[in-house]
């Protein structure tokens, strides 16, 4: 049971009065040991007080009183305040603990030490402070008036601003993480808590405000870290009411538009993680311990742009503009990547899962019963396909023909990688003049020979001799062209797959009779090289080197002329077929290719006249 209250204030009145007295003699040995006592004299009340539990009217008034005595004490000569402002602060802030009042009371003795005593010191003895209450004092009461104290201290330091700041905010981020760890959702004192740590946020600001340009570059970085970190607690701590979260948040949202936090920045991490390397620099065993406080700024900044959607006030506060961040995201693939990943994107992890999808979609476009089906099925390979970053998307495809039994599917990815190649040379945005050089040819990762590769695991199947058909007829029809027109458009051609193309499948067939499935893949072939003669002759320009005489005179005399004998005597043994539905096809199928065969020659033939 707690003494008389007027037996405890003339205690504590004697033990003030001692300390004072040894103070104003200059007896600094006793007047340690006597300040010692006079701490642990105030450390058993507030022990006593806190076990009859918090809010207790009795002990509400008690530690009121207590306080008040040290309120009035420290407003004497300046000398007994700096002496006693090592240890009396946290001794003082055990009372803050048992009531909102307490809390209020114990911040205006803060105030008195932090307008009297050097703000070097008090810097430190807050920190130590805040950082070393006993587990029975681990309440926001605690912590209101100190982080009150710090923000104000902040204010007051005058020189070396970066390094203080940097000692005090890892202190203030603990602390905040060992509270939110064991919320009391009832507690109104976490509100006050956050509130205060914005304050300290405002007071950094005010730091950066003060210093120049170049020298407040590593100060806005390090508040930055902080806010986001806030944006974790406070999301964590004061989670049950949304309500109570949303001004904090709205504080914290104004000071990253400060720090030039861009949601887009925040949400792929670039800005994060160049705010970071600022702050922390190179990376070591000692760093990562220092920094650890920031483990979590990554989740901040995604919480943060997760506020601002959430809520057009927090949004409208960090000065961000949701709707291009959406379209941002959508069109830019990287962006995706980024925001998807922590750090840097290591694409090959995720190869095995990127070839299960696209396989498991291809699946849905072989079987599917009804043609809309498979078609949207399409549509949706092409899109995931899209979005898988270039550096990985050959890779992807090659694994997918590789593993793959279906002919007609082997076809198919054939000629994506054939559109990948268009697309590809248009991305490079050569000039009208550029002229022909293999470094710019093989600018992107889809023009190089290596493609060629997944001609070969078509055109030379590993148990020998050509394809078998009518079996891999589709895999040939898409493989022969998109091979011929690579080595011609790449200026490369391996000799041992153009002399396997060439007897295979050029020299064989007039001798032979044509199925209508091996005539037609060469009508890819065609279309694609008439599309470039025509768009290269309409601009005047070489970029592929197509039009160069020895190429022109390659694609004539050992691809045109053999493929328009071929053609000829296809449609001539066709004529003496005598089943007429056959023969109806066959003509079907030859006559779209003799079209674009003689307009091929004719460009071919016009453009070597001009060299």
């Amino acid at each position: 049971m707690l003494d008389d209250t007027s037996a405890l204030v003339a205690t504590l009145h004697e033990n003030l009065a001692c300390c004072s007295k040894l103070i104003e003699a200059s007896d600094y040995s006793n007047s340690e040991q006597s300040i010692a006592e006079l701490v642990d004299f105030l450390n058993s009340i507030s022990n006593s007080l806190i076990s009859e539990g918090r809010e207790n009217d009795a002990s509400e008034s008690i530690a009121i009183e207590i306080l008040t005595q040290i309120h009035q004490y420290v407003a004497s000569p300046e000398d007994i305040v700096d002496a006693l402002a090592f240890e009396l602060p946290k001794a003082a802030m055990r009372f803050a603990c048992v009531s909102t009042r307490c809390s209020e009371v114990a911040e205006g003795i803060v105030d008195i030490f932090v307008s009297r005593c050097s703000p070097r010191d008090m810097l430190s003895i807050i920190c130590e402070a805040i950082g070393s209450p006993s587990e029975h004092f681990m309440v926001p009461g605690y912590f209101i008036p100190l982080l009150n104290g710090l923000m104000k201290v902040l204010a007051l330091i005058q020189r070396r601003h970066y390094e203080h700041v940097k000692t005090t905010v890892p202190v203030v981020l603990n602390v905040l993480r060992i509270i939110c760890s064991k919320p009391d959702y009832d507690d109104t004192g976490y509100e006050k808590l956050f509130h205060k740590a914005v304050g300290i946020a405002c007071s950094i600001r005010a730091l950066c405000a003060k210093l120049e340009e170049g020298d407040n570059k590593k100060l806005n970085a390090l508040l930055g870290l902080y806010v986001l970190e806030i944006m974790v607690l406070v999301s964590v701590g004061m989670s049950s009411d949304i309500s109570r979260c949303l001004p904090v948040v709205l504080e914290l949202s104004d000071s990253l538009q400060y720090c030039e936090l861009s949601y887009i920045g925040l949400i792929t991490g670039f800005e994060v993680d160049t705010i970071y390397k600022l702050v922390v620099g190179e990376i070591t065993d000692d760093t990562v311990d220092a920094m650890d406080c920031f483990s979590q700024v990554k989740l901040g900044a995604a919480l943060a742009v997760m506020w601002g959607y959430k809520a057009s006030k927090v949004a409208a506060a960090a000065r961000a503009d949701l709707a291009a961040v959406t379209v941002e995201l959508q069109s830019n693939w990287r962006r995706r990547w980024e925001a998807i990943e922590d750090g840097d994107v290591d694409y090959s992890m995720h190869i095995p899962t990127f070839c299960t999808s696209l396989q498991a979609i291809q699946m849905v476009i072989m079987s599917a019963p009804g043609s809309v089906l498979r078609k949207n099925s399409f549509s949706a390979f092409k899109k995931v396909l899209a979005d898988i970053p270039t550096s990985t998307r050959l890779d992807i495809l090659r694994a997918l023909i590789k593993n793959s039994d279906s002919p007609s599917m082997i076809g198919i990815l054939l000629n994506c990688v054939k559109d990948e190649m268009h697309m590809g040379k248009f991305e490079r945005g050569l000039s009208t003049n550029a002229v022909p050089n293999i470094d710019v040819t093989r600018s992107t990762l889809f023009w190089n020979p290596s493609v060629l590769e997944l001609v070969e695991e078509v055109l030379r199947p590993p148990e020998g001799g050509p394809p078998p058909f009518p079996e891999y007829s589709d895999a040939v029809k898409f493989s022969l062209p998109f091979s011929l027109s690579a080595c011609v458009q790449l200026q490369y051609i391996p000799m041992d797959l153009s002399l396997l193309v060439f007897h295979w499948y050029i020299l064989p067939l007039p001798y032979a009779r044509i199925d209508i499935p091996e005539v037609l893949f060469y009508r890819p072939l065609i279309s694609s090289d008439i599309f470039s003669l025509q768009s290269q002759q309409a601009r005047n320009s070489n970029y592929t080197g197509i039009l160069s005489k020895e190429n022109l005179h390659k694609a004539y005399n050992e691809w045109l002329l053999p493929l328009r004998t071929l053609v000829t005597l296809s449609a001539a043994e066709s004529q003496k077929d005598h089943d007429d539905q056959l023969a109806c096809d066959m003509m079907c199928a030859l006559n779209p290719i003799q079209l674009v065969l003689y307009r091929c020659i004719e460009l071919v033939e016009e453009n070597l006249k001009k060299l």
